[in-house]
């Protein structure tokens, strides 16, 4: 059974930091391409990181560039979000996701929640 499971979303000020993880488990996520998404109130889900499995490369969302950043831990079977210099509108639940042979998984979520 496949399991995507989130932590470490809170509450932060503007400028802080946060680092989400997202452990996993029922499927062998060496081979597996790794995502964060995040959906704000009334808004659609978008995609905020994503990293390879062959060589972990990275890509990032435009307005998350230079302040998030995505890596793996192939022994923890885990993924992490470092999020720095947050800002309001970073506020969302963010989603930790896979696909692979047609098939996709979504972790349960965070909420992250950018406020003084």
């Amino acid at each position: 059974q496949v399991q995507l499971v989130e932590s470490g979303g809170g509450l932060v000020q503007p400028g802080g930091s946060l680092r989400l993880s997202c452990a996993t488990s029922g499927f062998t996520f060496s081979i597996y391409g790794m995502s964060w998404y995040r959906q704000a109130p009334g808004k659609e889900r978008e995609l905020v990181a994503r990293i390879t499995s062959a060589d972990s490369s990275t890509n990032y969302a435009d307005s998350v560039k230079g302040r998030f950043t995505i890596s793996r831990d192939n022994s923890k079977n885990t993924v992490y979000l470092q999020m720095n210099n947050l800002k309001p509108e970073d506020t969302a639940v963010y989603y930790c996701y896979t696909a692979k042979y047609g098939r996709f998984y979504w972790g349960q979520g965070t909420q992250v929640t950018v406020s003084s």
